[in-house]
């Protein structure tokens, strides 16, 4: 009997232990999501940095080459 008690014991725990593992696994999905909205996010920046940079091209440069010639000294109106 005591043989029987022991492999029944033995069967509970691991089931015990199993049903545990996969809830801890199950209930850990809040990290992954937030990585994967994080993801998403960082995907979305990077495209409406270069769409910016696409769009306003022109007036970048012209920035620019307006400082240059403003700190070479050859435009005086600065």
């Amino acid at each position: 009997m005591s043989i029987i008690n022991e492999t029944l014991l033995r069967a509970l725990v691991g089931v015990q232990g199993l049903q545990q593992g996969l809830k801890a696994r199950f209930t850990d999905e809040e990290g992954q999501t937030l990585a994967e909205y994080g993801l998403i996010m960082a995907v979305i920046a990077v495209a409406v940095v270069v769409g910016a940079g696409v769009l306003f091209r022109e007036a970048i440069v012209g920035a620019f080459t307006e400082a240059t010639e403003c700190l070479d000294g050859t435009t005086t109106g600065c």
